[in-house]
C-alpha cells in the first residue's frame, strides 16, 4: 500500500509549514528567503528562494509520481484515487485560504493537476499495451 501514498503531499505539506510560520521567520514571507546563493562565473549572484525550492521538489516530485503511474497493479487505482484527493486539496485551499493565493500554490497546483492527468493518461496507455487476444 506504500506505492499508493501520493508523495505530492511533501510539496503540500511544505507550503503549509512555510504558511503556519514553522519554516524559518514570519509565515508566508518565508518563501521570499534565499535557501541558495551562488556566484556565476559572468559575476552575477543566482539565488533559489524557498518557494522556488517548493517548486523545484514538486516537479522532482511529479518525475516519481509519472514513473509510479507506469506500474500496473493493485495499488495504481488508490494511487490515482489518492492523487486527485490531493489536487482537490491544494484547489480548496487555494480558493478558500488567504495566505495560499500566490503564485508558488498556484503553480504547485497546477503541477498537482499535471500529476493526476498525466498519471490516468499514463496507465491508460500502458493498459492498452497489456491487452492481449489468445488465438
Amino acid at each position: 500500500m506504500m506505492a499508493a501514498f501520493p508523495i505530492m503531499l511533501i510539496p503540500l505539506a511544505l507550503y503549509n509549514l512555510a504558511m503556519l510560520g514553522l519554516m524559518g521567520s514570519g509565515g508566508i514571507a518565508a518563501l521570499h528567503n534565499d535557501v541558495l546563493v551562488l556566484p556565476m562565473l559572468s559575476g552575477a549572484m543566482w539565488s533559489m528562494a524557498f518557494g522556488d525550492l517548493i517548486i523545484v521538489i514538486a516537479l522532482v516530485v511529479l518525475l516519481f509520481e509519472i514513473l509510479k503511474a507506469t506500474r500496473n497493479g493493485n495499488g495504481s487505482l488508490a494511487n490515482h484515487m489518492l492523487s486527485m484527493l490531493v489536487f482537490v486539496a491544494f484547489l480548496v485551499e487555494f480558493l478558500l485560504v488567504q495566505d495560499a493565493a500566490t503564485q508558488v500554490f498556484f503553480i504547485l497546483m497546477i503541477i498537482a493537476f499535471i500529476d493526476v492527468v498525466g498519471g490516468f493518461a499514463v496507465s491508460i496507455r500502458s493498459a492498452g499495451r497489456d491487452v492481449s487476444i489468445g488465438l
